[in-house]
């Protein structure tokens, strides 16, 4: 963590502390009471089932909630926050560990307004602020799915957040700031595919939570901000979806984005990181025109901007150091050409091409960086079964090898954008602890 981001979180915590112990005169008094009389859910239909698991599977639930090697949606798996680790609770319907007790009352009151069985106030990693906007109709669906799963008994997980994030008190007082329980209104100016891509994007795809900046206290944009900004602890930079020069996306024809959801892969573009486990997980199983209502909505938010990798920014007015271009040009052919190709046009099917690539001409060299390090892996989907990877280089590469071949591909075969340098290679490889 940099000096300026300890700065903000120390801020954050110290609001929070504050907050927290004012909180604690008067949380005792605010009314988080329930309906008198749940609404009890009668006996499901296969139908009712079937849609249930769709939606759990358009909310990427189970990538979540099922810890690796665990049961599906047992719970237990550890997420990262810059605040400690919260690990997701056990959603089958054991009746002392899972969800067995819950009835559909509680379950929708969880995902509208982010409170347990017991009223208790759920921790924002799991994120309200969208399923929110998911209609009762749907809740009550993915509840009778979940209902109809082996019952797990798998005790949760204690969190091991900081003090005194995760306290009921302090969660009062971040809820006020940052949540507020809502409904998905649609757009009357727009048809009804594109407000179905809407309420997927913004609800039960909770798409912001990774495409928009989150502040000092951990909380992101609005649900419609897809703006994109680095991921907190797993450190990827999340693109921004409103901008073409990040992604392209005014230009790409809406065929080839829902290709790219469905599949993980579209031309010479492929996903990777988190962004492969959503589409591993979730849209891969997405019905084709649920897929086009995404890429209707996700096309439209994209704005035409100036090509930010222009001549103020390239390398055409400076000159390289001749190591940094030997070496470059030497690892490059050494590691990557086999693949990639002496002039970075890549395998048709199999390998991207680097020339022109938006993602290698971004400023911001996180996801570049981190792809050198870890590997490239796309998704295994029914449209991609068998995808083309790229090995790690954490163990072969040193952090100016990194720096010497990623600035090669960034300035040859017309490409123009800045050299990385090792100091950026080396920020990169220490925020995960390597």
């Amino acid at each position: 963590m940099n000096g300026k981001r300890k700065g903000m979180w120390l801020v954050g915590v110290g609001l929070l502390l504050c907050g927290a112990l004012v909180a604690d005169n008067f949380f005792d008094g605010v009314d988080v009471s329930s309906p008198a009389q749940p609404h009890l859910t009668p006996l499901a239909s296969a139908e009712t089932i079937n849609k249930g698991r769709y939606l759990i599977q358009a909310g990427n639930c189970i990538a979540c909630h099922t810890a690796r090697g665990g049961a599906v949606m047992s719970g237990g798996r550890g997420i990262e926050t810059p605040f400690g680790t919260v690990y997701s609770s056990n959603l089958t319907p054991d009746p002392a560990t899972g969800i067995g007790l819950w009835n559909a009352q509680h379950f929708w009151r969880a995902m509208h307004h982010g409170r347990s069985r017991d009223e208790r106030l759920l921790v924002p990693a799991f994120p309200y602020n969208h399923t929110t906007l998911i209609t009762r109709d749907d809740t009550d669906a993915m509840f009778a799915w979940l209902m109809n799963q082996p019952a797990v008994g798998k005790a949760p997980t204690a969190h091991t957040l900081q003090w005194p994030v995760g306290t009921q008190a302090a969660l009062a007082v971040w809820r006020s700031l940052y949540f507020q329980p809502g409904i998905f209104k649609p757009d009357g100016t727009r048809n009804a595919e594109w407000n179905r891509g809407a309420y997927l994007v913004q609800g039960l795809g909770h798409c912001a939570a990774c495409h928009s900046p989150r502040n000092a206290l951990g909380a992101s944009g609005a649900v419609n901000d897809l703006s994109g900004g680095l991921m907190p602890v797993v450190n990827w930079t999340a693109p921004s979806l409103m901008d073409n020069a990040q992604t392209g996306l005014a230009e790409t024809p809406l065929a080839d984005i829902q290709t790219l959801l469905q599949t993980g892969k579209s031309g010479h573009h492929h996903t990777s990181g988190p962004m492969g486990e959503v589409v591993q997980y979730s849209t891969q199983f997405l019905q084709p025109a649920d897929l086009q209502a995404m890429a209707v909505y996700l096309k439209s938010q994209a704005r035409l901007t100036p090509d930010k990798q222009g001549p103020s920014n390239s390398m055409a007015s400076r000159r390289l150091l001749p190591d940094v271009q030997t070496r470059g040009a030497a690892l490059y052919d050494k590691h990557c050409a086999e693949c990639h190709g002496e002039q970075g046009l890549g395998v048709a099917g199999a390998y991207s091409a680097l020339a022109g690539h938006r993602a290698v001409l971004q400023t911001d060299t996180t996801n570049l960086v981190q792809t050198v390090l870890y590997g490239g892996y796309p998704p295994a989907t029914a449209g991609n079964p068998r995808p083309f990877g790229m090995p790690p280089y954490i163990l072969t590469l040193d952090d100016k090898d990194i720096a010497a071949v990623l600035t090669h591909l960034r300035t040859q075969w017309g490409n123009r954008a800045p050299e990385v340098t090792p100091l950026e290679v080396n920020r990169i490889r220490a925020s995960q602890g390597k």
